[in-house]
Protein backbone atom coordinates (compact mmCIF):
# COMPACT_ATOMS: atom_id res chain seq x y z
CA UNK A 1 0.00 0.00 0.00
CA UNK A 2 1.18 3.36 -1.11
CA UNK A 3 2.08 6.26 2.12
CA UNK A 4 -0.83 8.07 0.44
CA UNK A 5 -3.43 5.78 -0.25
CA UNK A 6 -6.10 5.35 2.27
CA UNK A 7 -9.08 2.86 3.30
CA UNK A 8 -11.51 3.05 0.43
CA UNK A 9 -14.28 2.40 2.62
CA UNK A 10 -17.74 4.79 2.44
CA UNK A 11 -18.79 6.54 5.62
CA UNK A 12 -21.82 4.88 7.32
CA UNK A 13 -24.70 7.52 7.99
CA UNK A 14 -25.57 5.04 10.76
CA UNK A 15 -24.72 2.15 13.21
CA UNK A 16 -21.71 0.74 14.30
CA UNK A 17 -18.06 0.31 13.55
CA UNK A 18 -15.82 -1.99 15.54
CA UNK A 19 -12.15 -1.55 14.57
CA UNK A 20 -9.18 -2.87 16.39
CA UNK A 21 -10.44 -6.34 16.02
CA UNK A 22 -7.03 -8.70 16.02
CA UNK A 23 -6.64 -9.21 12.16
CA UNK A 24 -8.37 -12.67 10.77
CA UNK A 25 -11.56 -12.75 13.63
CA UNK A 26 -13.57 -10.06 12.02
CA UNK A 27 -15.91 -13.05 10.33
CA UNK A 28 -16.11 -14.62 13.86
CA UNK A 29 -17.27 -10.82 15.24
CA UNK A 30 -19.89 -10.63 12.58
CA UNK A 31 -20.95 -14.66 13.52
CA UNK A 32 -21.13 -14.11 17.21
CA UNK A 33 -23.40 -11.60 16.06
CA UNK A 34 -25.74 -13.76 14.38
CA UNK A 35 -25.04 -11.60 11.00
CA UNK A 36 -25.41 -13.69 7.92
CA UNK A 37 -25.39 -10.99 5.56
CA UNK A 38 -29.27 -11.71 4.27
CA UNK A 39 -30.65 -9.21 7.00
CA UNK A 40 -30.39 -6.25 4.61
CA UNK A 41 -27.66 -3.97 6.51
CA UNK A 42 -25.01 -2.35 4.57
CA UNK A 43 -21.69 -4.34 5.85
CA UNK A 44 -18.30 -3.36 5.22
CA UNK A 45 -15.72 -5.61 6.55
CA UNK A 46 -11.74 -5.08 5.78
CA UNK A 47 -9.33 -7.48 6.93
CA UNK A 48 -5.51 -7.61 7.71
CA UNK A 49 -5.31 -3.44 7.46
CA UNK A 50 -2.38 -1.83 8.85
CA UNK A 51 -2.78 -0.56 12.57
CA UNK A 52 -0.18 1.03 14.99
CA UNK A 53 -1.59 -0.66 17.78
CA UNK A 54 -1.50 -4.05 16.85
CA UNK A 55 0.44 -4.38 13.38
CA UNK A 56 -2.80 -5.57 11.20
CA UNK A 57 -5.92 -5.43 12.11
CA UNK A 58 -9.70 -5.74 11.12
CA UNK A 59 -13.07 -3.39 10.90
CA UNK A 60 -16.12 -3.83 10.22
CA UNK A 61 -19.14 -1.66 9.85
CA UNK A 62 -22.55 -1.99 9.98
CA UNK A 63 -24.64 0.44 8.98
CA UNK A 64 -28.96 0.64 10.37
CA UNK A 65 -28.08 -1.80 13.44
CA UNK A 66 -26.58 -1.05 17.19
CA UNK A 67 -25.10 -3.94 19.28
CA UNK A 68 -26.89 -5.08 22.71
CA UNK A 69 -25.14 -4.63 25.84
CA UNK A 70 -24.57 -8.86 25.85
CA UNK A 71 -22.82 -8.38 22.55
CA UNK A 72 -20.06 -6.35 23.81
CA UNK A 73 -19.11 -9.72 26.32
CA UNK A 74 -19.18 -11.56 23.10
CA UNK A 75 -16.83 -9.43 21.28
CA UNK A 76 -14.60 -9.27 23.97
CA UNK A 77 -14.48 -12.97 24.16
CA UNK A 78 -12.76 -13.20 20.68
CA UNK A 79 -11.38 -9.55 20.34
CA UNK A 80 -10.34 -8.19 23.46
CA UNK A 81 -9.23 -5.10 22.01
CA UNK A 82 -11.69 -3.99 20.00
CA UNK A 83 -13.76 -0.67 20.19
CA UNK A 84 -17.08 -0.14 19.38
CA UNK A 85 -18.15 3.60 17.79
CA UNK A 86 -21.64 4.45 17.56
CA UNK A 87 -22.17 6.86 14.71
CA UNK A 88 -25.56 8.51 14.02
CA UNK A 89 -25.70 11.04 10.95
CA UNK A 90 -21.96 10.09 9.94
CA UNK A 91 -20.46 11.27 13.42
CA UNK A 92 -19.08 9.09 16.32
CA UNK A 93 -21.10 9.84 19.09
CA UNK A 94 -19.88 7.53 21.34
CA UNK A 95 -16.74 5.61 21.92
CA UNK A 96 -16.58 1.84 23.81
CA UNK A 97 -13.44 -0.36 24.78
CA UNK A 98 -14.59 -3.89 24.85
CA UNK A 99 -13.99 -5.10 28.12
CA UNK A 100 -14.62 -8.80 29.12
CA UNK A 101 -15.96 -8.63 32.91
CA UNK A 102 -14.92 -11.28 35.20
CA UNK A 103 -18.10 -13.74 35.10
CA UNK A 104 -18.91 -14.90 31.87
CA UNK A 105 -22.37 -15.85 32.34
CA UNK A 106 -24.37 -17.56 29.43
CA UNK A 107 -22.12 -17.03 26.24
CA UNK A 108 -20.12 -20.18 26.04
CA UNK A 109 -20.98 -23.41 26.65
CA UNK A 110 -18.70 -25.56 28.99
CA UNK A 111 -16.86 -28.46 26.61
CA UNK A 112 -17.34 -31.00 29.54
CA UNK A 113 -20.41 -33.18 28.39
CA UNK A 114 -21.34 -33.94 32.15
CA UNK A 115 -21.19 -30.11 33.03
CA UNK A 116 -24.62 -29.25 35.30
CA UNK A 117 -24.47 -26.57 32.90
CA UNK A 118 -25.16 -28.54 29.90
CA UNK A 119 -28.25 -31.05 31.51
CA UNK A 120 -31.29 -30.85 30.17
CA UNK A 121 -34.25 -28.94 32.19
CA UNK A 122 -31.50 -27.29 34.72
CA UNK A 123 -32.07 -23.98 35.12
CA UNK A 124 -29.07 -22.60 35.27
CA UNK A 125 -26.78 -21.36 32.40
CA UNK A 126 -23.36 -21.59 32.25
CA UNK A 127 -20.75 -19.58 34.37
CA UNK A 128 -17.01 -18.70 33.58
CA UNK A 129 -14.66 -17.08 35.62
CA UNK A 130 -11.81 -15.67 33.91
CA UNK A 131 -8.33 -16.80 34.82
CA UNK A 132 -6.16 -15.22 32.31
CA UNK A 133 -6.49 -12.68 29.24
CA UNK A 134 -3.24 -13.47 27.67
CA UNK A 135 -3.67 -16.03 26.49
CA UNK A 136 -7.48 -15.80 27.56
CA UNK A 137 -8.59 -19.22 29.74
CA UNK A 138 -11.47 -19.35 31.47
CA UNK A 139 -12.75 -21.82 34.21
CA UNK A 140 -16.21 -23.30 34.40
CA UNK A 141 -17.69 -22.45 37.91
CA UNK A 142 -19.41 -25.65 38.24
CA UNK A 143 -17.27 -28.00 37.08
CA UNK A 144 -13.86 -26.68 36.60
CA UNK A 145 -13.27 -27.50 33.21
CA UNK A 146 -10.57 -25.27 31.55
CA UNK A 147 -11.46 -23.27 28.01
CA UNK A 148 -8.48 -22.38 26.11
CA UNK A 149 -8.97 -19.28 23.18
CA UNK A 150 -8.91 -21.88 20.62
CA UNK A 151 -11.56 -23.70 22.42
CA UNK A 152 -13.92 -20.73 21.72
CA UNK A 153 -13.05 -19.72 18.27
CA UNK A 154 -13.61 -23.13 17.73
CA UNK A 155 -17.25 -23.29 19.05
CA UNK A 156 -18.05 -20.40 16.97
CA UNK A 157 -17.02 -21.94 13.99
CA UNK A 158 -19.10 -24.92 14.82
CA UNK A 159 -21.71 -23.14 16.30
CA UNK A 160 -21.75 -24.81 19.36
CA UNK A 161 -20.87 -20.89 21.31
Amino acid sequence: MEKNEGLLVRRIREGVVIDHIPAGRALYVLKLLGITGREGYRIALVMNVESRKLGKKDIVKIEGRFLKPEEYNKIALIAPTATVNIVKDYHVVKKDKVVLPEVIEGIIVCPNPTCISRKPGEPIASKFKRLSDKPLRLQCMYCGAIVEEEDILKSIVEGSL
